[in-house]
């Protein structure tokens, strides 16, 4: 049984921006909206009297306050809010192996990167078992508009990016869209090619028809599965995360596979899915592989 989309929110302008498109993403979908906010008691001097009971109260009036704009402007929506205090991260990513899918505000690019580019929402994205939505403050209805595609990257083998085409494609489904397919790739250097590998690419007649079969092939389950969704293949020489933002304006969603790794600092995504969510202006989705 498919879990809420789950919206998490703390009061910014790209977090409200972020429940209105999961609010939207809801009804497409025929499931419940659940809104969350994580928070933590913060003593501070100029509310001496604000103790832990007290600032629970403001956040739960808060969010209640917030529920109801949501069901006033959605209300076919199935609509629950809940407060949990807790660290931040840990909080978002607990939600998020209880959801569908899981939506937060992104400031996106710029010298100073939003928090959920930052320590948070690095963890988040990196660790969440589900699918995360990161959605800018500008975000409008308008741009789920008829003609605006459903961009979604592929690369390496045909399993290697299975659950974001997957994900695409039932977004596109959902919407009425076209699903952009994009597989970039680049011209290897010459000690990387062997007899096995030159004759692959002999039988397919080049680099790019090559390229184009294993982007065909990766798409097949998905075609399958859902006849009904137009499909544009698009196959281009340069760096994937170069080729995806050349198509980035023509996109309602984006949507990254997630290749977590781990550093002496902590999490981090792959550089694709990093450099996306930094320059994207659209919505962009980063789903994790398996």
């Amino acid at each position: 049984m498919a879990g809420p989309i789950t919206a998490g929110v703390d009061g910014t302008d790209e977090s409200l921006a972020a429940l209105d498109w999961a609010a939207r993403e809801a009804l497409k979908r025929d499931l419940p909206l659940r809104i969350l906010q994580a928070w933590r008691f913060q003593p501070h001097e100029r509310f001496e009297a604000a103790d832990a009971a007290t600032q629970a109260g403001w956040v739960a009036d808060a969010l209640t306050e917030v529920a109801e704009g949501v069901r006033a402007r959605y209300p076919a929506l199935d609509v629950r809010a809940d407060a949990r205090e807790g660290e931040s991260a840990d909080t978002l990513i607990e939600a998020a192996a209880e959801a569908e899918l899981l939506v937060l505000g992104s400031r996106g690019h710029g010298p100073v990167v939003g928090f959920l580019l930052g320590s948070v929402g690095q963890r988040v994205i990196a660790e969440a078992g589900r699918p995360v939505v990161l959605v800018r403050a500008g975000d409008r209805a308008t741009g789920e508009a008829a003609g605006r595609e459903i961009v979604v990257g592929q690369q390496g083998e045909p399993d290697d990016s299975v659950d974001a085409l997957r994900f695409a494609f039932r977004a596109a489904a959902a919407r009425g869209a076209t699903v952009r397919a994009v597989r970039a790739w680049s011209l290897p250097p010459v000690f990387a090619y062997s007899p096995a590998s030159l004759k692959l690419l002999d039988e397919a007649g080049g680099l790019e028809p090559y390229e184009s079969r294993a982007l065909a092939d990766a798409l097949r389950p998905c075609r399958e599965e859902f006849p009904d969704v137009p499909v544009v293949e698009h196959v281009e020489l340069g760096s994937a995360g170069q080729v995806l933002l050349s198509v980035a304006a023509r996109a309602q969603l984006m949507v990254v596979g997630r290749r977590a790794r781990r550093t002496a600092v902590g999490a981090r995504v792959g550089s694709v899915a990093h450099g996306v969510l930094h320059h994207a202006e659209c919505p962009v989705a980063v789903v994790p592989h398996g």
